[in-house]
């Protein structure tokens, strides 16, 4: 699949079934897929597709920091536009073009492009449609977004789409004349935990290579197979003539150039043949066998892989819960040299948004058991994982009128703490949001009940395997995880330290003695 298509907003009847009386919505976090795309390598030039696309506007309309003071204390704005070079005749330089001549707004590989930016603003959109103006969850105009955690992975599309999408969840009109800049989150490449990071992490590199040279050995001598080289195979190059899952290029990048293709302009199509609906389910049933099989199979492949992410997205649901600001809020918050509550006085996040990958997403989904049957995420596609309160008082648009301070009132008394003044030593312990429920007191065990974690992704609901036991789900819909149960579900694959497990179990076999099914 390609691009995703939103459905329309919930309904009312919907909106009372989803979001029922007695919960009350506490925190809500968004993992977010990047928008629309140009390729990441210029493949199929023999079948007529251009190595350069004119469908990057932004390119025009550039904006760097520049240091205007040799003091280093004055700082401007430098607005530019991009022209791309690239070689042309007898190797000297030359303007690179656009299929009709085109000399700006052009893309430079896996950009995203204008079409990806309109998608992922219409997300933004479409998450204020619900939080803000049907439950009246958050704010209709905010002061700072220092209740928001906003989070992006090194990829310059996935910080440009979470932009977008906050653009969408708060416009200008939605900001005080004041508004200070936002904190957008980002790691180093080498401790990028946002999507599966094979190319640092050694032991998920073994892992995913044994399981795609699995589905190779399963699927390239296969009928499906057969089909696709009768389909496109007179399109591959000589030096490898046929489509495999370990062809050059592979099945997996055959599909990125369909894809990208297929959600832009005719001008950078493909011929027709690479647009067959049957040969292009082919293709997705085995690239999702090859990319997510060992998550839905492995304990091991769900902890490197993503086990870090989910463990820090079920730490912030823990630090909702206790109100210590191990929600995120010290990240995002105060003044530039300094961590702590938001610069509104904000003490807790309400909102997280995280610009990532469809490897994210359908890693999260196939590790807590709930993807099987899916197809690959489109761009654009989005995970909420929202955490609830049982309260028993009216529904979630009533309780928005209660104010979210009351709940500072228990913050000394949750988790064992006798005084207020014990918060600061518990907010440096990463065992207050990270410890094993099985290793959490009675007491701490105790302060997780009557909340509820829900997953919904691109607006469906979700149900997590181990979440279908009685007692572990709210009282007549499984969708609604308790969140003891959904963090034992998800502390199985949560590693203890990821650099660590990363460099263990080298030597030893890549595929666990029998499947370790996903979501228990």
């Amino acid at each position: 699949m390609s691009s995703f298509t939103p459905r329309s907003p919930y309904t009312q009847e919907e909106l009372d079934r989803l979001y029922p009386k007695g919960l009350k919505l506490q925190l809500v976090q968004v993992l977010l897929r990047h928008g629309e795309r140009s390729p990441v390598t210029a493949r199929f030039r023999n079948a007529g597709l251009p190595a350069y696309w004119p469908y990057c506007n932004a390119a025009n309309r550039l904006s760097s920091i520049a240091l205007s003071n040799p003091k280093g204390d004055e700082w401007d704005y430098l607005q530019w536009r991009r022209r791309i070079e690239t070689f042309g005749k007898d190797d000297g330089p030359s303007i690179a073009a656009g299929p009709q001549g085109e000399l700006d707004g052009i893309c430079q590989l896996g950009e995203l492009t204008d079409t990806g930016r309109e998608t992922t603003l219409y997300l933004g959109q479409r998450l204020r449609h619900l939080y803000v103006n049907q439950l009246k969850f958050m704010p209709k105009l905010i002061s700072d977004a220092d209740m928001i955690y906003l989070r992006a992975t090194p990829m310059p599309r996935a910080l440009e789409s979470v932009q977008q999408a906050f653009w969408g969840l708060y416009p200008l009109t939605a900001r005080t004349a004041s508004f200070p800049p936002p904190t957008i989150v980002t790691r180093t490449a080498t401790e990028e935990t946002l999507f599966p990071n094979e190319s640092n992490c050694r032991r998920f590199s073994q892992l995913a290579r044994a399981f795609a040279q699995r589905t190779a050995d399963r699927w390239n001598d296969s009928d499906k197979m057969s089909y696709i080289n009768k389909m496109i195979g007179r399109w591959m190059p000589e030096e490898s003539p046929q489509v495999a899952v370990d062809s050059h290029p592979r099945l997996s990048g055959v599909m990125d150039t369909i894809n990208s293709t297929f959600a832009h302009g005719k001008p950078t199509r493909l011929p027709s043949e690479f647009y067959d609906a049957k040969m292009r389910e082919h293709i997705e049933t085995i690239g999702v066998e090859e990319w997510f099989s060992g998550y839905q199979e492995s304990q091991e492949y769900r902890q490197v892989g993503i086990g870090g992410l989910v463990g820090d997205i079920v730490g912030r649901m823990i630090g909702s819960v206790d109100h210590g600001g191990n929600d995120g809020v010290r990240e995002v918050g105060d003044t530039v040299g300094s961590l702590s509550t938001g610069r509104g006085g904000e003490k807790e996040i309400k909102f997280a948004l995280s610009g990532c990958h469809d490897t994210t997403l359908a890693a999260v989904l196939s590790s807590l058991g709930c993807f099987k049957g899916e197809m690959w995420p489109p761009y654009t596609s989005h995970i909420a994982l929202e955490l609830f309160k049982e309260t028993g008082v009216g529904s979630q648009q009533d309780q928005t009128k209660l104010t979210d301070g009351a709940n500072v009132v228990a913050r000394s008394y949750l988790f064992g703490w006798k005084k207020q003044t014990d918060e600061s030593s518990r907010k440096n312990d990463p065992l207050a949001v990270r410890a094993p429920v099985d290793q959490m007191s009675p007491r701490d065990t105790k302060a997780l009940d009557d909340h509820y974690v829900r997953v919904r992704y691109n607006d469906r609901i979700m149900t997590i395997p181990g979440c279908k036991a009685p007692g572990s789900h709210l009282e007549g819909d499984e969708s609604f995880c308790t969140l003891e149960a959904f963090k034992r579900v998800t502390d199985k694959f949560t590693p203890k330290s990821w650099k660590q497990a990363c460099n263990s179990k080298i030597d030893e076999p890549a595929f666990p003695k029998q499947i370790e099914e996903a979501g228990y």
